[in-house]
């Protein structure tokens, strides 16, 4: 496992839910980073932000990591959830908001 790989491995395992994103929850740089906060919020749950655009290794190696091709992408409770699209149809289903109560 390559180090940015070992990093994005400790940083899923070791945060409940976790949004790798392009900006940060505060200041979201893309329209789907945007969403999935906004998303993130309104089912109330407190998460971390990893903003890609910092460290173009961290940017391809979430890609790899996930075998996703796009950002942003969710973790919760260490597994992929998906992304922008997904994160908005289980948002719609409820599913989302089951998914994250504790």
């Amino acid at each position: 496992m390559s180090e940015i790989q070992q990093v994005i491995q400790e940083t899923v395992e070791g945060n409940r839910v976790v949004l790798f994103m392009k900006g940060s929850k505060t200041f979201p740089q893309c329209g789907f980073s945007a969403r999935a906060v906004e998303i993130l919020k309104r089912c109330g749950t407190e998460f971390k932000d990893v903003n890609v655009l910092t460290d173009p290794q961290l940017r391809q190696g979430i890609k790899d990591f996930s075998n996703w091709p796009t950002i942003p992408q969710i973790y919760v409770d260490g597994k992929f959830i998906g992304g922008s699209d997904i994160l908005i149809e289980m948002y719609e289903s409820g599913e989302l908001q089951r998914l994250l109560t504790p």
